[in-house]
């Protein structure tokens, strides 16, 4: 069995204060994909930066402090892949990949739009660019599970108040599109294959009561190729503590560790 973890920390030390490495290492995964690390290794003590037992790498934004992405694995792998190669999406860290033999793992955050036009077209020039990437991915024969915070809700089952957020960025036309067209060419939503159901939300806003009464979005996925969505053997979203405003998403493959 080979479990992959994916979440956004919101900043790993903030994390790190709730809890969450404790968590971690009682979930045996073999690797942890985080976002939004806010942290560069050289600001951590060596308990984050470099945990015992694990292989720990970081692709860190620019500006210090913002967005980030890392990844610890059990395994040592082949090779390791910082970034896209597009400078302007690279400079704020948001691609770090992992190879293990004919597998790739990688952690991934898109950026958001919700702070208005600019950063939403920054959002939809990175998408647009990215799509035949994908296509190449998954059509090189190589597994891939690409793990990390899309800040997209693809279906109306990905989110509680779908009605209200037709306009809003994460939820707009364009976006579910990219997502449906990204599944319709092979990748393959691995949580969905074993958890169809609606209300399964990984994002709460801060503002009001929206956790407490779970009106949340499901914007934190792993993506896989289709050799591995067959493979899933089981998936969750943990609620029953909380280390970040994302919950973790847990996916289990019948693959060798």
């Amino acid at each position: 069995m080979f479990r992959v973890i994916s979440i956004n920390l919101n900043g790993i030390r903030a994390a790190d204060r709730k809890g969450f490495f404790p968590w971690m290492r009682r979930q045996k995964a073999d690797v942890i994909c985080m976002q939004e690390v806010r942290a560069e290794p050289d600001q951590l003590d060596r308990r984050l930066s470099h945990p015992r037992g694990y292989h720990a790498k970081f692709f860190c934004a620019e500006k210090r402090g913002y967005s980030g992405v890392a990844i610890y694995s059990k395994h040592e792998p082949d090779r390791i892949i910082e970034g896209w190669g597009i400078p302007d999406y690279d400079r704020e860290g948001r691609y770090l990949q992992y190879d293990f033999g004919n597998l790739s793992v990688a952690s991934v955050y898109l950026p958001s739009g919700s702070s208005g036009d600019e950063r939403q077209a920054f959002k939809e020039r990175l998408m647009k660019r990215l799509k035949p990437r994908l296509k190449r991915m998954r059509e090189s024969g190589r597994q891939y599970i690409l793990c990390g915070d899309f800040n997209i809700a693809h279906t109306q089952a990905d989110i509680e108040n779908w009605r209200g957020n037709q306009k809003n960025s994460g939820f707009l036309p364009q976006e579910r599109e990219w997502v449906g067209a990204l599944l319709r060419s092979g990748w393959v939503d691995a949580f969905r294959v074993a958890r169809p159901e609606p209300k399964l939300y990984s994002w709460w806003s801060n503002r009001g009561r929206a956790r407490e009464n779970n009106v949340g979005w499901r914007i934190d996925y792993q993506l896989c190729t289709p050799d591995l969505g067959a493979r899933v053997v089981a998936a969750d979203i943990y609620k029953r503590r909380f280390f970040s405003d994302h919950a973790p998403v847990r996916i289990d493959y019948d693959i060798p560790p």
